[in-house]
């Protein structure tokens, strides 16, 4: 009986531990969620939508999003690998990847194509007019990449101009107390200083392909998770056309989300980037071209002392994921 026992015993036992391991096979393998980190501007906002309407899981890919407000921070963090991707204006990735080299961008997720304006006061009446006076710029950034375009099509360059470095929610009181005469800035800022007398004097519309957001990945996650980036990029690219058909509905996702008022969330001079306008935008020949704008801030920052040598540019752009075939 004791043998009996014993032998029960032991299959008992077996039968529990095979049991276990098949039990917990899957989670051992589950991949964690890809952690990615983006601020408050209104394109950026598709990836709530994917994340809302279940786009990302669709896909088969778990995503956790992270909603911070300090860039400046969340750029070191992001490099010391405490997300896997982050949102970031062309710009700010080209500075990054001065310090850190194994980043690559997989997407590019809006252009502004009016939603960044140089506002002016009433007696600006042209660029030209800028001549001798204070400009207002977050310098040292896209900012004054934006400004210094613009100046170029009244063939001045910040030579001409008193360049006063700006937060673009400081423009309209600066332009109020006359300590600019004309700024950079964006809704809800613009509003503002239009109601304060200030006139819109250029807009990004006149920069086509200058002022771009992406999503950039660390070399380590584009390498050792390949599928979930593809997935990743195919869920964002969903939610991108599900919101440019359903406005009102994707404002009320983000509103929810985000706890801000529905009526703040606007598109108005913003373009989500479809995949057909990635793919526009990553080929070479084209003259808005991404490699082409990235060696204008390259240049530019390359100038300005804020980067020592030029990246090699191709190797910071990866557009293979937006060919949901390969």
């Amino acid at each position: 009986m004791l043998k009996v026992l014993k032998y029960l015993s032991i299959c008992f036992i077996s039968a529990c531990l095979l049991f276990a391991c098949h039990a917990w096979t899957p989670t051992e393998f589950k991949r964690p969620p890809l952690k990615v980190q983006f601020t408050s501007f209104v394109g950026e906002y598709s990836g709530i939508i994917a994340q809302e309407k279940g786009f990302f899981k669709a896909q088969g890919v778990d995503v956790e999003l992270i909603h911070k407000l300090s860039p400046q921070l969340e750029r070191a963090n992001f490099s010391a690998g405490k997300y896997d991707g982050m949102s970031l204006s062309l710009g700010s990735f080209i500075i990054l990847s001065a310090t850190n080299s194994d980043i690559q961008s997989v997407i590019i997720i809006d252009e502004s194509t009016g939603a960044d304006v140089v506002v002016a006061q009433s007696q600006i009446k042209t660029v030209a007019d800028l001549k001798g006076k204070k400009l207002g710029a977050n310098l040292g950034g896209f900012s004054e990449v934006f400004a210094t375009e613009m100046l170029k099509t009244a063939n001045l360059t910040s030579d001409d101009v008193n360049l006063v470095k700006s937060e673009a929610s400081e423009i309209p009181q600066r332009l109020k107390n006359n300590t600019i005469q004309a700024g950079h800035t964006w809704e809800p800022y613009l509003s503002e200083a239009i109601k304060s007398g200030g006139h819109i004097l250029f807009t990004s519309k006149q920069t086509p392909g200058l002022i771009l957001d992406l999503i950039v990945f660390r070399g380590e996650i584009i390498r050792d998770r390949p599928e979930d980036v593809r997935a990743f990029v195919r869920g964002w690219l969903q939610a991108v056309n599900y919101w440019k058909a359903n406005v009102q509905e994707g404002n009320t996702i983000i509103s929810k989300v985000l706890k801000i008022p529905s009526h703040t969330i606007s598109l108005e001079g913003v373009n989500l980037t479809d995949l057909g306008e990635n793919q526009k935008f990553f080929q070479s020949s084209n003259p808005n071209s991404i490699y082409k704008t990235a060696k204008i801030y390259a240049d530019f920052f390359i100038r300005s002392g804020n980067m020592t040598r030029i990246p090699e540019l191709k190797s910071l752009f990866n557009s293979s994921f937006l060919n949901s075939h390969s």
